[in-house]
């Protein structure tokens, strides 16, 4: 399955069976704009979120999970297990992640 993009947020499919399933989060928040306040979230569909070592793992249980936000056209997420990634810049005193 190919990867899937909202804005500043890629989700990667994983391969069946490597999903992570540590650390449940109780909220369902890709990403969080520091400026704006604005969310990349899923508002649709059922899922869960897990966080291991300061990454994000999403599993979407429903046929597919409604990604988000307030100023991007809502993505349809597919079943499965996705690992969540943050676009980064890079900036002289280093990497960081992109300012929404």
């Amino acid at each position: 399955m190919q990867p899937m993009r909202q804005g500043d947020v890629l989700l990667i499919f994983l391969i069946p069976g490597t999903a992570v399933k540590h650390n449940k989060q109780d909220h369902l928040v890709l990403a969080l704009g520091e400026a704006t306040g604005h969310k990349h979230q899923i508002s649709n569909g059922q899922a869960e979120l897990y966080e291991r070592d300061g990454t994000l793992y999403l599993r979407v249980l429903s046929e597919f999970a409604t990604l988000s936000h307030e100023e991007h056209h809502a993505l349809q997420i597919p079943k499965g297990d996705w690992v969540v990634r943050i676009q980064r810049e890079y900036e002289p005193t280093g990497w960081h992640p992109v300012a929404d």
